[in-house]
């Protein structure tokens, strides 16, 4: 509910009355947004007068607040201000931000400004949302003044000039700021402000940069929305050394201890002390009270230089200030100092972190673990090298148990289902070896895994999902005679068309704590083994299901069909006769074109299972024929046979194929996703399972490009 307050004590000689802290009306930036960092320029004063009306005697004037230097105080905001929802004060949810740095843009017209950065809280992202979006602009100052200088002339609004002022916290306000409405401290106690009046023209008081507002004598109840009160700061009377005005310039000034503060104003008062203790009376005195004010602010701009440069370079405290208290300047403080680290630097013996092997402690201890996990799985594959020798008899748990102890851990009482679970979810290597370990033994098996398909398939890669495009590159066009003084003719490539595209496949397992307590090496060994083979296993289902299911081409036509001449118009037994027609048949593939002869020479001869037996009989090179029509032609022993389960028939007749090298002319081509060349692993600590889950990706596929470059035989 709104308050009214009451009017302010003034004292009799009218040089001092008494303030609540006041509000301006402000503007956030939104183009100045950093979503990322989640902060926001705001300007929190831009010099211009605001008409206000003195509560005590009703009388309006207009208050201007210097921007100069000298005038106004930036150490509460750049200490840490608070960014409050609409001056709400009362608990700290009312926070809803922090000021990280103010400052004065200079210029014609000098600015305040700010860099604000929004709460990560839950509660706070709608109002960080709005002010993304440009819906919250409006924010309110909260300052208070202790010491206005009054200019009078005749006929004219006074101007009340704060010349020794503190802005104290920033609010997310709907509507700039309310006279009676919003947040109100505990009891609005009024703080004393001194007033300085010169009767001189306004003019005269040099108000650089100020933008200037029509005066308007208003009522109390009507008036403007700046004149909101909130709380309290620092009771001062006067210009003191316990109430310091401080330079701008020298923001890190607020981060001095108290004992430092009042050093470097006891070292910068001894000067001023007569006039800041004594109430001004003319001109005099106020110039000398500003001579003050700069002293101490040079003296503490000094000091708090010397402490933030001793603080970054990691000097002790107390050369600091020894440079303090000696009154040495400030650059030739920052040389001291950064001697002193070179000297101190030069006395420091380095040593090299302990190595073993090349590899630091750490890696050494993890490269151990996993080898001795490994070997324990499969001692015939993986060697048992000396540093793994000691680890090769510790259980699952009680390498957990080891690691969690090295990182730290107390594990003293903890139970066998606590060890695991802590382990697993730690910060120490045990969930990283554990997910090598897996990786391993799944790539390994990946690469073990039988696959017949690559010798008569070309390997591509893709860049992309998109649709791979492949020209199908017919025979060159035949060289033509050129006449003496004649031109060379242009000929043309034959070309046709084939597309396909790289598919993902995958899944994802999960090791839970169970397998820790149970000592189940086999869920990180045999189980991705059998992942990794089952990955190899589909690229051989998708490259041999393109022979099998004999898809169609780019021109309509089957892969084998009796218009690509590469298809037997009967099927034969596999023997050497019927495997000299096929040689003839590819021998005799022409071009695009129709007609340019390409004489393709067989290099592979594909059999199902059931025909293996024949084929390697066929081609053997230690048979002696009893008579000359035996003899097998060197053409036909040179080929190499590949057999392949998948390409036997559920019943019937058993085919048998003809391949060409893939060197001499597109067959098949399969493809990987660049960069993820075969199976990719993935492992992550379960969030759907107690324990490490690992994902198993494979991005592949295979497509028939050209088919002349292989033959068919039904079969019998």
């Amino acid at each position: 509910m709104a308050q009214t307050a009451t009017a302010p004590e003034r004292s009799p000689e009218r040089n001092q009355v008494s303030l609540p802290m006041q509000t301006r009306m402000a503007s956030m930036l939104p183009e100045s947004v950093d979503e990322e960092a989640r902060t926001v320029e705001v300007v929190w004063s831009s010099g211009a007068r605001v008409p206000r009306r003195d509560r005590m005697t009703g009388e309006a004037y207009e208050e201007f607040l210097s921007l100069d230097p000298e005038h106004v105080d930036l150490s509460r905001l750049n200490g840490g201000a608070p960014l409050l929802d609409t001056h709400g004060a009362w608990s700290l949810d009312g926070v809803i931000g922090v000021v990280e740095r103010a400052w004065v843009e200079e210029g014609d017209f000098p600015v305040g400004k700010a860099l604000v950065r929004f709460s990560e809280r839950d509660d706070v992202e709608p109002v960080w949302r709005d002010v993304r979006a440009g819906i919250i602009r409006n924010v309110s100052v909260g300052y208070s003044v202790r010491a206005y200088e009054i200019a009078q002339e005749e006929g004219k609004v006074p101007v009340w000039r704060a010349i020794d002022w503190t802005p104290a916290e920033l609010s997310a306000v709907p509507i700039g700021a309310d006279p009676d409405a919003g947040f109100r401290s505990a009891a609005l106690d009024p703080q004393p402000c001194r007033l300085i009046t010169r009767s001189q023209n306004p003019e005269s008081l040099s108000l650089e940069g100020e933008n200037t507002m029509e005066p308007q004598d208003t009522p109390e109840a009507e008036l403007p929305l700046e004149e909101k009160r909130s709380g309290s700061v620092a009771d001062t009377d006067a210009v003191s050394e316990e109430a310091p005005v401080l330079d701008q310039r020298s923001e890190t000034a607020a981060e001095m201890e108290p004992e430092q503060r009042a050093a470097v104003d006891a070292a910068a008062g001894k000067k001023a002390v007569t006039q800041a203790d004594a109430e001004p009376k003319a001109e005099a005195n106020i110039e000398a009270r500003a001579e003050a004010q700069c002293a101490v602010a040079e003296e503490r701009g000094r000091a708090a230089g010397i402490y933030e440069t001793a603080r970054k370079l990691g000097v002790e405290h107390s050369v600091a200030e020894g440079l303090v208290e000696r009154g040495a300047p400030l650059d030739e403080a920052r040389k001291t100092l950064i001697d002193a680290v070179a000297e101190r630097d030069e006395q420091t013996e380095t040593r090299s972190q302990i190595t073993m092997g090349g590899m630091d402690e750490r890696q050494t201890r993890r490269d151990a673990v996993e080898a001795a996990l490994l070997h324990r799985f499969d001692p015939s594959r993986f060697d048992l090298p000396e540093p793994a020798r000691e680890w090769r008899g510790y259980s699952l748990l009680e390498l957990a148990r080891a690691f969690l102890e090295t990182d730290g851990t107390r594990v003293r009482g903890l139970s066998r289902d606590e060890i695991a679970t802590r382990a697993l979810h730690s910060t120490s290597d045990f969930p990283e070896i554990l997910a090598a370990v897996t990786n391993k033994t799944l790539r390994d098996a990946y690469q073990a895994a039988p696959r017949t398909f690559p010798a008569i398939a070309r390997r591509a890669s893709a860049s992309d999902f998109k649709d791979i495009r492949r020209l199908q590159l017919g025979e060159a066009p035949q060289l033509e005679k050129v006449a003496e003084n004649g031109e060379f003719k242009r000929g043309t490539m034959g070309e046709g068309k084939e597309s396909y595209r790289v598919e993902t496949y995958g899944k994802v397992i999960g090791i839970t704590r169970q397998v820790i307590i149970n000592d189940d090496l086999d869920a990180f060994t045999r189980v991705p083994s059998l992942f990794g083979t089952s990955a190899a296993t589909l690229e051989s289902d998708v490259v041999w299901g393109i022979i099998t299911a004999n898809p169609a081409m780019g021109d309509t036509k089957a892969l084998f069909h009796a218009s690509h001449k590469n298809l037997a118009a009967a099927g034969a037994v596999l023997d050497v006769a019927n495997l000299g027609v096929a040689r003839a048949a590819m021998a005799k593939q022409v071009g695009l074109d129709g007609k340019t002869i390409l004489n393709i020479r067989p290099a592979y001869l594909v059999v199902p299972s059931t025909l293996e037996l024949t084929a390697e009989q066929i081609i053997a090179q230690n048979l002696v024929p009893a008579k000359s029509g035996d003899v097998v032609p060197q053409s036909i022993r040179s080929l190499a046979v590949i057999a392949e389960p998948r390409l036997d028939p559920a019943s019937g007749a058993v085919p048998w194929y003809l391949f060409a090298s893939p060197a001499q002319i597109d067959t098949i081509e399969y493809a990987y996703l660049e960069g993820q060349e075969g199976v990719y692993i993935e492992t992550r600590m379960g969030f759907d399972v107690d324990g490490v889950e690992v994902k198993a990706r494979l991005d592949f596929g295979a497509k028939a490009i050209d088919w002349r470059g292989m033959h068919k035989n039904p079969g019998v």
